[in-house]
């Protein structure tokens, strides 16, 4: 069996998971609700406050989708009990993030042009500056999945370039730097 799949998914305080007819399953917590299509080869049992996936058979594909679908579940089930967070650092002299409105955050990140992203409703973001230091993107939501999504989406706008690291990236990040040209002696 996969050694992710045959584990089962705990389910916290207040966290409920349902299977729906069209083997959708849904799960309600205190930090909102998420639903996931399973393949209907896939089995999911509610059982004594756990949630057990098994397969059919021993194919590569159920083999596959075993796996999947119960990290799944697991990220779901965290999502709506504790949720997701994620910080983003802009780096860079003249570089901004700011909120213009609730879901729209505007940044100038050293184009001609300032950018404006518009977050998912289910996405909130915050963007903080401090004197004397870079200015924080803060994502929070209980969908693993569309977060993930929107912080790769806000890097894309600024990569971090390898010689100076000027551009957006997440905290904590370590970036490999190149060293620059340097003056030879003739």
């Amino acid at each position: 069996m996969s050694r992710i799949g045959k584990l089962p998914v705990k389910l916290g305080q207040g966290v409920t998971v349902t299977v729906g007819a069209d083997n959708t399953v849904t799960v309600k917590g205190p930090k909102g609700e998420l639903h996931q299509r399973i393949d209907p080869d896939i089995k999911v049992e509610v059982t004594d406050g756990e949630v057990h996936i098994s397969r059919p058979t021993e194919q590569k594909r159920h083999k596959a989708m075993h796996g999947l679908y119960r990290s799944l579940i697991k990220n779901m089930v965290v999502g709506v009990s504790e949720g997701y967070r994620i910080e983003m650092e802009v780096v860079g002299v003249g570089y901004k993030a700011e909120i213009k409105e609730p879901q729209l955050l505007e940044m100038h990140l050293g184009y001609s042009h300032d950018i404006y992203f518009m977050v998912p409703a289910e996405v909130k973001v915050e963007a903080r500056t401090e004197r004397r230091s870079n200015p924080i993107i803060t994502l929070t939501s209980a969908d693993k999945q569309l977060i993930g999504q929107v912080a790769a989406k806000i890097r894309s706008f600024r990569k971090p370039e390898p010689y100076k690291g000027k551009g957006v990236k997440f905290v904590n990040e370590i970036l490999r730097k190149k060293a620059g040209k340097s003056a030879t002696a003739k």
